[in-house]
């Protein structure tokens, strides 16, 4: 009898600190990612300036990026960023800032390469839904899409491919409507 191994948060703290080298376990599996390309970093800041103005116009609720999520002791996540409508946040993170509620919503950036577009697309949609996630928005600077999930019978279902001029909106956020073209640069190289 073959028994996998099964990274667990313990693991993690034993990996060693690399410069621009992230680490997630998976259901037990170690994923490795390198410091993100600009165009994934400027449509990260593009949702946290929009998000962060929501928060702020209802006068509750924190954006956090690339947070620490602890689901399970198999299950440890860095996503893009988060959003908590509410002051949940504050008693969901642990004495290493690390949180153990699901966020609200989750926002990905996908990142180049087949393996990073399963992690996002397959692999955290099943994540997120099992956790508990509202809302999960999966971006692509490179498509300049937004995929947009919601909880439905108890498991994220895709709701929307946004672009152009498609406005994003959310149940969740009462008022809160955004052109998703606002999350690319007007001009760049993709």
């Amino acid at each position: 009898m073959t028994i996998a191994f099964r990274y667990t948060s313990k693991d993690l703290e034993d990996l060693p600190y690399v410069e621009g080298v992230r680490y997630e376990i998976i259901d037990g599996e170690l994923y490795v990612t390198t410091q993100p390309h600009g165009l994934h970093q400027f449509t990260c800041g593009a949702f946290i300036s929009e998000l962060t103005q929501w928060c702020q116009r209802h006068g509750s609720g924190a954006v956090l990026p690339a947070p620490g999520i602890i689901f399970s002791d198999d299950n440890n996540v860095g996503p893009d960023l988060v959003l908590f409508r509410d002051n949940r946040w504050l008693e969901s993170m642990d004495s290493g800032g690390h949180f153990h509620f699901a966020p609200d919503i989750i926002v990905e950036v996908v990142s180049p390469g087949k393996v990073n577009g399963v992690r996002d697309r397959e692999l955290k949609l099943d994540l997120y839904s099992r956790r508990g996630v509202l809302e999960y928005w999966i971006a692509d600077y490179r498509a300049r899409t937004v995929e947009v999930y919601r909880q439905e019978g108890g498991h994220l279902q895709l709701q929307a491919t946004l672009q152009g001029d498609d406005l994003l909106t959310s149940p969740l956020l009462a008022g809160f409507g955004c052109s998703v073209s606002r999350f690319w640069p007007t001009t760049a190289a993709r």
